[in-house]
């Protein structure tokens, strides 16, 4: 029975062929034998009740070229990756709260998105700006602070060659000919053109964070840790002390835990608060409504605080139904069996190639009404409290599950909040509005979109936002 594949992108096409051939279905990648988890009782079952199953990655020679098959999101499951994870999970949760929260850091960072957005109000007007730039660098910069534990200025040339690099090297191994690697390992060897260039990023970036943890090792205060370098460190010598002999904390393991963070960290909290504004734009009743809810609980000359949350819930609402619609990840990363299993009445061979489609659970019509309608209050009680919904996994579920959950959280709410605080957004006039489907690269980003920004009257009328740092 032929799937309809008009104008669809591949996570529709592979969500309509679950209606055909049911939930858990298979198909072959060249000679690669591939699972497809559509659902939720499918994803539930397969990824939380059977974790030692499911929680395998496959070696996907153009990633294990640039990780190693070290790091977290990419490396192998395992007593290694166990011990690796715990370790960064009870370390990020740590950035959440007490004197290394990043709340005063994601702040900072919108406080130089609001200079600039006035600045660029004042000198593009009715034209528009493109919000990316300014998002990408906010989001990026607390990845530094967090694991670097250093701010940089948005021009400065460091950090944009960094940015440049990390963007550059998954632009060339997800975008380019280098995906041929993939089939053919031995091409990243070639002399010339993206292959060649794909070595020299991977050089340059080596270079970059070998420097940074080489400082930090000779300034480390074992009384006064700064960062997640720090804590790193401080864990290395923890287990040498305690006579651990070949422990897996080490330096190189460190490098690849740090590429991680700003792989995982970056793209996915741009695009998810690029996503958010892109849908303020398209639904300007919703963004008035946020805004009189903003207005009403925190005023406009107090900066938004975590401790403003719970009394948001339409914001809240409106930024969770845009992460439903919109699941940065759609496909998850892939996932593998670690063992022969037989599951929803198949035998999965050990090593097959596991997709969770969490796109699938999000546009699920059994447990979400009119599931393409983009409409906050789904996430609202009829008193207006916010509901927690199990089937909305935006993180993913799991041992796989987004170890940067909480800090993302904060990033977005803060983020969201302070921006709608400070400016309405609509689009040019005269223009159509962007296409909503998105671009697949690693994550699912907004096309390119432009916006008109008005500042609002706390920022217009020169009042300074009191920020409590």
């Amino acid at each position: 029975q032929p799937v309809e594949r008009r104008n669809k992108t591949s996570v529709e096409v592979l969500t309509e062929m679950a209606k055909v051939y049911g939930n858990v279905y298979s198909l072959f990648a060249g000679t690669n034998l591939m699972v497809v988890l559509n659902g939720y009782e499918v994803l539930k079952d397969a990824l939380s009740n059977h974790p030692e199953v499911f929680s395998d990655r496959p070696d996907i020679p153009a990633i294990t070229i640039m990780t190693k098959r070290k790091g977290i999101v990419f490396a192998p499951y395992g007593p290694v990756w166990r011990k690796q994870r715990k370790f960064c999970h009870a370390t990020l949760r740590n950035f959440g709260l007490g004197k290394l929260s990043l709340e005063p850091c994601i702040l900072q960072g919108l406080d130089t998105i609001n200079t600039q957005l006035l600045h660029l109000h004042k000198e593009r007007g009715a034209a528009g700006i493109d919000p990316a730039p300014l998002i990408t660098n906010a989001v990026s910069n607390v990845i530094c602070s967090m694991a670097l534990g250093q701010r940089f200025h948005h021009e400065d040339k460091e950090f944009r060659t960094l940015l440049n690099l990390m963007a550059r090297g998954l632009e060339i191994c997800v975008n380019s000919p280098a995906v041929l690697i993939n089939v053919f390992p031995l091409l990243y060897y070639l002399p010339f053109g993206v292959f060649k260039e794909l070595r020299q990023v991977e050089r340059d970036i080596t270079l970059f964070l070998k420097r940074i943890i080489k400082a930090h090792r000779e300034s480390l205060d074992p009384e006064n840790p700064r960062d997640l370098v720090d804590m790193y460190l401080l864990e290395m010598l923890a287990q040498q002390a305690a006579g651990e002999k070949d422990s897996s904390f080490t330096e190189d393991y460190l490098f690849y835990i740090i590429g991680d963070l700003f792989i995982a960290g970056t793209d996915t909290t741009t695009n998810s608060v690029l996503w958010i504004l892109f849908y303020m734009v398209l639904y300007p009743d919703i963004q008035d409504k946020v805004q009189k809810e903003i207005d009403a609980v925190i005023g406009s000359h107090q900066a938004p605080s975590m401790t403003d949350k719970g009394s948001l819930p339409f914001t809240e609402a409106t930024i969770m139904e845009v992460q439903r619609l919109t699941v940065v990840v759609p496909l998850a990363i892939p996932h593998m069996t670690s063992m022969t299993t037989e599951f929803c009445g198949y035998t999965i061979p050990k090593g097959t190639v596991i997709i969770p489609n969490l796109w699938s659970v999000h546009r699920d019509p059994t447990v979400w009404d009119e599931p393409d309608h983009f409409n906050p209050a789904r996430f609202l009680d009829q008193d207006g409290n916010l509901l927690r919904k199990e089937y909305f996994m935006p993180f993913g579920i799991g041992r796989r599950v987004c170890m940067g959950e909480q800090l993302a959280k904060m990033e977005l709410f803060l983020m969201v909040t302070s921006l709608l605080q400070g400016f309405t957004f609509r689009l040019p006039e005269g223009l159509p509005p962007p296409p909503l489907q998105g671009r697949f690269g690693l994550t699912l980003a907004p096309s390119p979109y432009t916006v008109c920004v008005s500042p609002r009257s706390s920022i217009s009328d020169g009042t300074e936002i009191n920020i409590n740092y």
